[in-house]
């Protein structure tokens, strides 16, 4: 049903290790469709890239803001109107306490969906918490 990637290393420029990248594919069929899953861990922060096609439509990052309980985020790239990666950014920043780069790149954005979307993301989350 659902399959995960291996993904890899590669180091990163800096001193004391802190420098790893590490990458991370996943797939998994949700609903209908196949959704592709793209997590690029780097030293402070996460990039995730969602889609079902290799596309860049939409960027969004959102961060813990230490004067209050909701991350903050903004949309970097795309329609600003279209707020998913925006969302997607802000429930995962939240989880991880981490800057959290999201790309959005499905047509449904519909609630439920992304529901679905999220909860495949923390399923991996959980099975391979160095990814992350």
């Amino acid at each position: 049903m659902e399959e995960a990637g291996g993904g890899g290393a590669a180091a990163g420029g800096g001193g004391g290790g802190g420098g790893i990248i590490a990458l991370h594919d996943f797939s998994g069929r949700l609903g209908e469709q196949r959704v592709h899953f793209h997590a690029m861990r780097l030293r402070d922060s996460l990039f995730l890239w969602v889609g079902a096609a290799p596309a860049l439509a939409s960027l969004a990052v959102a961060m813990c803001s230490p004067r209050d309980s909701v991350p903050v985020a903004a949309s970097l790239l795309g329609d600003p109107s279209d707020t998913a990666s925006a969302c997607l950014a802000r429930r995962l920043a939240s989880k991880t306490k981490k800057q959290i780069f999201v790309s959005y790149n499905l047509q449904n954005t519909d609630s439920n969906f992304t529901l679905l979307i999220e909860n495949r993301i923390k399923e991996e989350m959980m099975a391979f918490p160095d990814k992350f």
